[in-house]
């Protein structure tokens, strides 16, 4: 195990002090010798009773001794801690093994009609990076923020994720970061987008992200590009970006099919017309794009071509995944 594996397990088992730079080795020592897992399948074996196991733990100081940890709760503890661990240190294994079985189990649970609020969930992941700081990104912490007003409806869309998550464990342990990301890009490709390699390696945060780095619904255009900006996006990429919002409800164009109807019915502002069900359509972050002259270049260009879109959306989007991201390469 490393130093950071063995400094938790030392905190949650005994209280030790997790500073120590000594690495901690933990052994099971059962009298039966029946193994915990399996070389064969690398899968875990039912244990026959916690009672006839035992864990030696050994620090590699010159003047340790042996800690055995034999309680039923203790054991427990260590084994739900090692559990949560899988998911939070560097993944092990082959990424061009590992990435057709998160797609297959991704396009097993994500439909056309959840495509939007998946892409959605990546857009709210990431788009904390702050670039000054390096602070936010693409990171998993979404799980830990499903809370906030602005991620609202996000926890459904995690639930989704989650039962493909449970299946690629099962072969290679992945972060929620990497997931995410893959899950959003099989979003855009089921509903008719481009297809958006995704590089794997991502490592997930143990805590959420700090509060009010999303960029918020109400921004003016300068607005938008002063906090993309920030996050390390032209304004090109901000428009780009936008055009997620062709999937959902929002009103541009068929919900379920990823294009470039964004564009073309911003151009029409829709929004201004004295009808309840067009006034509706959009988000006021939507409508400053048409209001700005520098952002309404792109509008203009990708209402034209959806080619170039799809072209800069992608490029846009592995920016995007990027952001931020602690990396372990696979």
């Amino acid at each position: 195990m490393t130093t950071t594996t063995a400094s938790l397990l030392k905190t949650c088992l005994f209280g030790c002090d997790s500073s120590s730079s000594f690495k901690f080795k933990c052994k099971f020592v059962s009298p039966a010798k029946t193994l915990l897992l399996s070389p064969a399948t690398g899968k875990h074996v039912v244990l026959r009773s916690l009672r006839a196991w035992r864990i030696r733990c050994v620090s590699d100081d010159p003047g340790s001794s042996h800690v055995f940890v034999s309680s039923r709760r203790k054991m427990v503890a260590f084994l739900s801690t090692v559990q949560l661990l899988s998911h939070l240190l560097p993944p092990n294994g082959n990424a061009a093994e590992i990435y057709p079985v998160m797609q297959n189990e991704i396009r097993k649970v994500v439909t056309k009609g959840k495509a939007a609020g998946v892409l959605r969930l990546v857009f709210h992941d990431a788009g904390t990076f702050e670039l000054d700081d390096h602070s936010g990104g693409i990171n998993g912490s979404i799980a830990y923020e499903l809370e906030r007003p602005e991620n609202t409806g996000l926890k459904k869309s995690l639930k989704v994720l989650a039962k493909a998550k449970i299946k690629v464990d099962e072969i290679q342990p992945v972060s929620w970061a990497d997931m995410i990301s893959v899950a959003g890009s099989e979003a855009v490709s089921i509903c008719g987008g481009p297809t958006i390699p995704v590089v794997l390696g991502r490592l997930d945060s143990a805590q959420p992200d700090p509060e009010g780095k999303l960029p918020p619904e109400t921004l003016s255009a300068s607005g938008l590009k002063e906090c993309f900006k920030r996050k390390g996006f032209s304004t090109q990429e901000l428009v780009a970006l936008s055009g997620a919002h062709t999937l959902g409800s929002k009103g541009f164009g068929d919900p379920t099919v990823f294009d470039n109807a964004y564009y073309k019915i911003l151009l029409q502002k829709p929004w201004t017309s004295t009808s309840k069900m067009t006034s509706m359509v959009g988000l006021p972050s939507d409508h400053a794009l048409v209001e700005d002259d520098e952002c309404l270049r792109w509008v203009k260009r990708y209402a034209e071509d959806q080619d170039k879109f799809f072209e800069d959306f992608n490029n846009a989007y592995i920016k995007l995944v990027n952001s931020g991201a602690k990396w372990n390469k696979l």
